[in-house]
């Protein structure tokens, strides 16, 4: 496995390939996928987190059943910039998936991702309850087709 930048993300991925969205949380992990052009991104069951092993196990289970040429997973970063915990928790998860699997990671910055997402929400009048099981989700569609708009303009 390889982290790359967006840049060479783009590189690297044949014409239908189709890339994973993550938003990592303490007790879930939010994912979408992209459609084979790579222009939308749709949101997916929200993983439950366990132990590292088995949340491993069932993300790379979801990739081969998704056919995942890459995963984009937000980088929770501060509205300042700087880097907190929340950076390094994903950093190292990303560090332990490492000698798991060959599909390439492509870190991005989420700040405001849970925002726009809660909105896009409640626009659409979604209830308390629901909004709380498909916000990591939203997210990671959020996160996901930021990445995909990048790689469009490259």
């Amino acid at each position: 496995m390889t982290v790359l930048t967006i840049e060479n993300l783009a590189e690297t991925l044949d014409g239908h390939a189709v890339i994973a969205g993550l938003d990592l949380g303490t007790k879930t992990i939010g994912l979408a996928v992209s459609d084979m052009s790579r222009r939308f991104s749709s949101p997916r069951p929200v993983l439950k987190r366990t132990k590292f092993t088995k949340d491993a196990e069932i993300l790379l289970s979801f990739a081969q059943k998704e056919r995942i040429a890459a995963f984009v997973i937000g980088l929770p970063m501060n509205m300042d910039g700087s880097a907190g915990p929340r950076v390094q928790a994903t950093r190292a998860f990303v560090r332990n998936m490492e000698p798991k699997t060959d599909i390439p990671f492509t870190f991005w910055d989420e700040r405001l991702s849970t925002v726009a997402a809660e909105r896009a929400l409640l626009e659409m009048d979604v209830s308390r309850q629901k909004r709380a099981e498909r916000i990591d989700s939203a997210a990671a569609a959020f996160i996901l087709q930021g990445a995909l708009d990048r790689l469009k303009a490259l």
